[in-house]
């Protein structure tokens, strides 16, 4: 594990590594779509850290490709009133894009490409 960082993404915290693929809320990318996360907490690259206050956002950036938008695992949820007869199912399924995360890397600086 060379690198890593901790962003800010769909109102959640995420741990990423280069090269590796995630699951975020659904996204308006298109499909094959490069974009850049702008909310980074964190950087650890090779031996050093850097930790934003709040964000890293004007010294790192962060490269996603988008792979796939797809729907996520069944929920089912069910309502039971006991000795009521009162019984109640509903569910959904949250609509998920798969991003890889291509590069993190220092601005400024020659981007790495993970070529998979």
């Amino acid at each position: 594990m060379s690198s890593y960082a901790i962003v800010e993404a769909c109102g959640k915290q995420m741990w990423i590594e280069e090269g590796k693929f995630y699951d975020f809320d659904k996204l308006p990318f298109s499909k094959g779509d490069v974009f850049s996360l702008s909310d980074i907490l964190l950087v650890k690259m090779d031996d050093s850290a850097e930790i934003g206050q709040p964000y890293l956002t004007d010294k790192y950036s962060v490269e996603l490709r988008v792979l796939q938008h797809f729907s996520g695992p069944k929920i089912r949820v069910y309502k039971m009133r006991s000795k009521k007869k009162t019984r109640k199912t509903f569910g959904h399924r949250s609509k998920l894009t798969r991003v890889l995360v291509q590069s993190i890397s220092k601005k400024g600086v020659a981007q790495t490409t993970c070529f998979m």
